[in-house]
């Protein structure tokens, strides 16, 4: 049996039906799978958006084995590879960029946990998944082999069949997000966008409140400039790596 739901809880699972994941069910996977919090989030928004706790444990099931058969931990690389060419097409989750070959007028993507860097993807898909080609972004990925191609001269048998982007936006995704809002009180408000990065208000000091809040800021103002000052573990990078594809992380020794 799942824990009752708090009053918090209650409001955001009605203003945000088919919305709202569960951070406990996130906490299963944490640590256990080479991705990101917010990739097992999107998975758990996909299979286990429910309150009724048959359905999430019937979805729990099914995003541990898509963990478990589309991720890649180091040194499995080679295994990724080889299935591709025995069965013509393995389904992985990864991070996706592409760039312009200019020698041969055509794009080539890069999926670093196989070590690819020359996969053949179509123009049309690149078009339309753009953010591949500003850093990337974690997607659920087929790719395909091409024995004939692996005999030509320089050929590239491994190519992108198709792929389903990783996040949960959608182009109306605003006015559900103001009619939503309407149910909440300010202070309810800022401790439900608290509580969505995994973090318990109630557990925190005022000042810690505010500051996890400031964190925010720069997703949702442009060209804002924030330098925060501290220990290292102290969860000033969280946010950034963990909970958004929106955001990439470069780490402070490569700055």
């Amino acid at each position: 049996m799942s824990e009752p739901l708090d009053a918090l809880d209650s409001i955001g699972t009605q203003a945000f039906e088919g919305y709202v994941v569960r951070k406990d069910l996130v906490r299963k996977f944490k640590g256990q799978y080479p991705v990101p919090t917010y990739v097992a989030e999107f998975l758990l928004g996909r299979y286990c958006s429910s309150t009724d706790d048959d359905e999430i444990s019937e979805g729990l099931q099914i995003v541990e084995r898509q963990l478990g058969e589309k991720t890649i931990r180091a040194g499995e690389h080679e295994l990724f590879k080889a299935r591709a060419k025995e069965r013509g097409y393995v389904k992985l989750i990864d991070i996706i960029t592409a760039r312009l070959d200019a020698a041969t007028d055509s794009f080539l993507a890069t999926l670093p946990s196989v070590q690819l860097k020359d996969v053949r993807i179509s123009e049309q898909m690149v078009h339309s998944n753009e953010r591949m080609l500003t850093g990337g972004f974690y997607a659920e990925v087929e790719l395909s082999y091409d024995p004939t191609i692996a005999q030509e001269k320089n050929g590239r048998p491994f190519g992108i069949g198709s792929l389903r982007e990783i996040q949960l936006s959608k182009r109306e995704v605003l006015p559900a997000l103001y009619r939503g809002r309407e149910a909440f009180a300010v202070e309810e408000w800022k401790d439900f966008l608290i509580r969505s990065i995994g973090m318990e208000p109630e557990q925190l000091t005022p000042r810690a409140r505010d500051l996890a809040i400031l964190r925010m800021v720069p997703f949702v103002e442009r060209n804002y400039n924030l330098v925060e000052l501290g220990p290292r573990g102290t969860g000033k990078s969280h946010l950034f790596q963990q909970v958004a594809p929106y955001a990439h992380l470069i780490s402070g020794g490569k700055a």
